[in-house]
């Protein structure tokens, strides 16, 4: 057994936490962080996982500074380029990189890198705070809310690949259907029994509110979380999610 940790939300739970505003004088403020207190955090973080689940090896991802999505869709976290980030989160990710043994691949989030390392070992637990990962038929445990890990069924996987298509997620970049929130989705996706009774579901859905096909299959592609089929580390390069892909 491998726990297969979501290393990018620990990285910024971590340097967000440590962060402290100083007050030097009545007019100078600063914002200190101790790298060594988020290398701690983490480490507890750890700790808590193991105390939950068990004894088992860790293997740490992060998200590469490309992204292939945008290849995709332009818009895709165009946003986030002029958020502030904490002041230690690239130190603290590179610590991962070089103590940790953390996996960086070029142009992959580290969700794609948690889909294709499940989906090629089945004795695997995904440990991300992510809803994304619950589009990866594995079992997924997520630290914030679960109290067991849960294991997800190819149609329960795709079924929340679905979901995400519909209902889009505007803090990455894209929109889903328009009109579509979470509860009319479940609605649009209740009857489907198979994989192509889901993407039909949702292809009605975009054509209803007069949206070609193509927008559709667009906000699939960057809704897919990498499986281990979609992606070739010899080349380096994505195939994109389509509907010959259709287990069923």
């Amino acid at each position: 057994m491998i726990y297969l940790v979501d290393a990018d939300i620990v990285a910024f739970k971590a340097a967000a936490a440590v962060e402290r505003p100083v007050q030097w004088d009545d007019d100078l403020w600063t914002l200190h962080a101790y790298e060594s207190e988020g290398i701690d955090y983490c480490t507890q973080y750890f700790d808590r996982i193991l105390a939950k689940l068990g004894d088992a090896d860790f293997q740490l991802f992060l998200t590469d500074k490309e992204n292939w999505r945008r290849d995709v869709l332009p818009s895709y976290k165009a946003h986030r380029s002029n958020t502030r980030k904490p002041l230690i989160l690239s130190a603290l990710k590179q610590h991962m990189l070089e103590h940790w043994s953390a996996v960086m691949v070029p142009t992959l989030e580290a969700d794609d890198l948690l889909g294709i390392t499940a989906t090629t070992d089945a004795d695997c637990i995904i440990v991300s705070e992510d809803k994304d990962l619950l589009t990866i038929p594995t079992k997924v445990f997520n630290p914030a809310k679960d109290e067991e890990p849960r294991q997800l069924s190819a149609f329960q996987a795709f079924y929340n690949h679905m979901f995400q298509t519909l209902v889009g997620d505007r803090t990455d970049g894209y929109e889903g259907c328009p009109s579509i929130g979470p509860v009319k989705a479940h609605r649009v996706l209740q009857d489907a029994t198979t994989e192509a009774e889901l993407w039909a579901a949702v292809v009605d859905a975009y054509k209803k509110n007069k949206l070609s096909e193509d927008v559709a299959l667009q906000q699939a592609q960057v809704a897919r979380i990498c499986h281990a089929s979609d992606f070739n580390f010899d080349t380096g390069k994505v195939t994109l999610w389509n509907p010959t892909m259709l287990t069923q």
